[in-house]
């Protein structure tokens, strides 16, 4: 991973004309091959994000996204996903599960036009997400929400736990990038994150390798004359 961010600002670096300056989001780094993590872009970043040759972008706040943003993103056709998570409030509200379900469905690739197997669909009208891990539909892709801790920091947890990550490293990547201003809540959400049913729905499904840089696994399944249901996702 420290290679492969090095060779991203080495392209940082060729981007760079008549001695401008490329500079990254505000607590911007990779969560591995293909998935990066920030606090939100402002157009100082823009430069510095065309390296990336995003594809899509998860936004976490439930605040429209700036015009000026919008014009990026459709000058080098990104798609946006927004799931509106309210930020800190007063009382603490907790983590709504479902958006952040939803969230992981773009993450690692549910949604998509292609068609799915039966098993798939019956998962879905459950309102439980069967993830295509390491699918790269959507990938390269940019998750971001106000600062890029607390939303963002329960988003990459919960990847993590789908990933079987043991729970002391899920927390300890929370708290890093999170900081002084790690919340509890978040760590209780993270933990209390069910994985089970999702990897009972993925024992039926067989993967194949599927280029992209490196060899990655992809889901492989039968084709089936039905249509997928869009995730929650608007474009603003």
């Amino acid at each position: 991973m420290i290679l492969k961010m090095c060779l991203i600002m080495e392209a940082a670096d060729d981007h760079v004309d008549g001695g401008g300056v490329l500079v990254a989001p505000s607590n911007f780094s990779m969560v591995e091959d293909g998935i990066y993590r920030s606090g939100f872009p402002k157009p100082e970043n823009f430069g510095f994000l065309t390296t990336l040759n995003l594809r899509s972008i998860i936004y976490l706040c439930p605040e429209p996204y700036p015009e000026e943003n919008l014009k990026f993103l459709e000058a080098n056709n990104i798609k946006l996903f927004q799931f509106g998570i309210e930020g800190k409030t007063d009382p603490p509200t907790p983590m709504p599960k479902d958006t952040v379900l939803d969230a992981l469905k773009v993450l690692v690739g549910k949604e998509s036009n292609t068609q799915n197997t039966k098993s798939l669909l019956v998962f879905m009208s459950l309102n439980l997400s069967c993830f295509h891990l390491l699918d790269v539909r959507n990938h390269p892709i940019l998750i971001h929400c106000k600062a890029g801790k607390h939303r963002t920091g329960c988003l990459v947890g919960c990847l993590r736990k789908v990933q079987s990550w043991c729970l002391s490293s899920v927390l300890e990547e929370y708290q890093k990038n999170a900081g002084v201003k790690w919340r509890q809540r978040d760590m209780n959400f993270i933990e209390a994150f069910d994985t089970l049913s999702l990897r009972q729905c993925l024992l039926s499904i067989m993967y194949r390798y599927h280029g992209y840089g490196f060899k990655r696994k992809r889901l492989l399944h039968e084709e089936e004359n039905v249509q997928t249901p869009k995730p929650q996702a608007a474009k603003v």
